[in-house]
């Protein structure tokens, strides 16, 4: 797709612009890509997504390609020898959040069924349809968000805040904010 009409912020750098076209909005319901999406969105907090992206291939690398029940074992020890060993943004409390996040998700699951069902229901099983005309137009935020926020939170999870939350919901598929005009939408 080579429309002008994307969404902006994918114009920047062609890896912006293939993840857009192949995986941005698109419905996602697999608890190990979920959470895979959950790990990068908070690494990502304070830094452009580019760089999470170029990042991604080491990141499943770094965390046994998002393994909950081998995550779940790794500790503080771990950090130090993935922020030797893979190219991975070097802040340890994200990368320590990885673990915690693991062990709070397999609990969800137990409690729940499955973590897809459980951060699905935040939008009533549905991917959530904005018509968002400009960039300028689309939320950092939502009432869902912020009750994903807190539900994770409560539950254990580190680094999903509202703003965390909205763009996992973007990027999974929950919400779709491609613009009216994109012809990914």
């Amino acid at each position: 797709m080579t429309s002008n009409l994307t969404c902006p912020w994918a114009l920047k750098h062609p890896l912006e612009r293939e993840y857009h076209d192949t995986e941005w909005g698109r419905p996602v319901y697999l608890d190990r890509v979920l959470f895979e999406f959950i790990t990068l969105e908070g690494a990502q907090a304070g830094l452009s997504w580019l760089t999470v992206l170029k990042k991604r291939q080491a990141y499943r690398q770094a965390f046994a390609n998002y393994d909950l029940s081998v995550l779940a074992q790794y500790d503080d020890d771990d950090v130090e020898a993935i922020i030797r060993q893979f190219d991975v943004i070097k802040h340890r409390g994200k990368i320590a959040s990885v673990f915690t996040n693991a062990r709070a998700a397999i609990a969800i699951q137990k409690e729940c069924g499955s973590l897809s069902d459980k951060l699905w229901s935040f939008v009533a099983g549905e991917p959530k349809i904005n018509h968002w005309q400009s960039a300028d137009q689309v939320p950092t935020y939502s009432e869902e968000s912020q009750a994903m926020s807190h539900y994770l939170k409560q539950h254990g999870f580190k680094f999903v805040g509202p703003t965390t939350c909205y763009a996992f919901m973007q990027a999974v598929g929950m919400v779709n904010d491609h613009l009216l005009n994109c012809p990914c939408r």
